[in-house]
């Protein structure tokens, strides 16, 4: 590694982007006791607009485009991403350098009385701003309303304790990097976003010293997960319009991928499930979307353009 040499991290500014950015930080300069490194705080589009759903003014690319446009502009050497923030395609000169282990993949339901999904009261108002866990729980609960919300995970929090809804759901790894209190958060029965739990350490795939920096922090599970789910979201052009639910695991010795997508309101879907040995994940991953596609997800695809 080139000695002297000071790396800008580039994250967003909300409390959980620091959080996860400090944290992942505290355990590279442990395995790389010489690096320095200096915090820019990049406000992107998606950070700005808080009035909408993100899936009416663009997806989820909206969190990441000023980001990858300091990396590719040189203002910055490497950024501390969610994965599931990440579209699945990204500009060329840049690339994932390291992905360290997966926290917690599920969504999580919060509510004064600690209620399960099936507990909530008939008609019960809940916030999210995820068409994909809208769309999933309407299936379950159609009686539910689902209401915007958007902000920091406190304020979300904070919405919820003043009434404004019956509960909320917000992403157990939120939590959990935040150090807030799960005693009232109850695991939602839907499939993860592509990526949920995860962190991408995105820099220049050129940047050699920064790879070499970091490679004991790679997990090496958690990238294999991670390029299935992103191979999904890829094939299927996975973005805020579209409600795409992908998760992969190990169950019992055997690699086992689950994928949803659906129309945006809902009136059609498709779920599949499968199961591989390690070794055989890019055959399950595309044996799962030539089925989907015999299933009809173009169709599906189409009503979400």
């Amino acid at each position: 590694m080139a000695k002297n040499r000071k790396f800008m991290v580039g994250t967003r500014g909300s409390p959980l982007a620091l959080a996860q950015t400090r944290a992942w930080v505290a355990q590279w300069q442990q395995s790389a006791p010489d690096i320095q490194w200096e915090l820019k705080v990049i406000i992107t589009t998606g950070d700005k607009i808080q009035d909408r759903f993100l899936s009416t003014v663009g997806g989820k690319g909206l969190f990441v485009k000023e980001i990858e446009t300091a990396l590719l502009q040189g203002e910055i050497d490497l950024a501390v991403h969610s994965m599931k923030d990440l579209p699945g395609h990204m500009p060329e000169e840049l690339d994932l350098l390291c992905i360290p282990m997966r926290a917690s993949p599920w969504d999580v339901l919060i509510s004064q009385e600690a209620w399960e999904l099936k507990d909530l009261p008939k008609g019960a108002k809940v916030g999210t701003s995820s068409l994909r866990r809208r769309v999933q729980l309407k299936l379950q609960r159609p009686d539910l309303q689902f209401e915007l919300l958007r902000g920091n995970i406190d304020t979300r929090i904070d919405k919820l304790r003043a009434g404004d809804f019956h509960a909320i759901l917000l992403a157990q790894a939120g939590m959990e990097r935040l150090g807030l209190d799960q005693g009232k958060a109850k695991r939602c029965p839907i499939i993860p976003a592509p990526g949920q739990g995860i962190l991408a350490i995105q820099g220049r795939k050129e940047d050699f010293d920064l790879q070499e920096s970091m490679v004991c922090l790679n997990h090496v599970e958690t990238r294999n997960y991670a390029n299935m789910e992103r191979a999904v979201a890829q094939a299927f052009d996975g973005h805020c319009q579209l409600p795409l639910a992908c998760f992969a695991q190990v169950q019992k010795g055997l690699i086992q991928l689950q994928i949803f997508l659906a129309t945006p309101s809902g009136d059609r879907h498709l779920t599949w499930e499968g199961q591989c040995h390690k070794g055989k994940e890019q055959a399950l991953v595309q044996q799962a979307v030539g089925e989907l596609n015999q299933q009809g997800a173009q169709e599906i695809l189409s009503a979400c353009r």
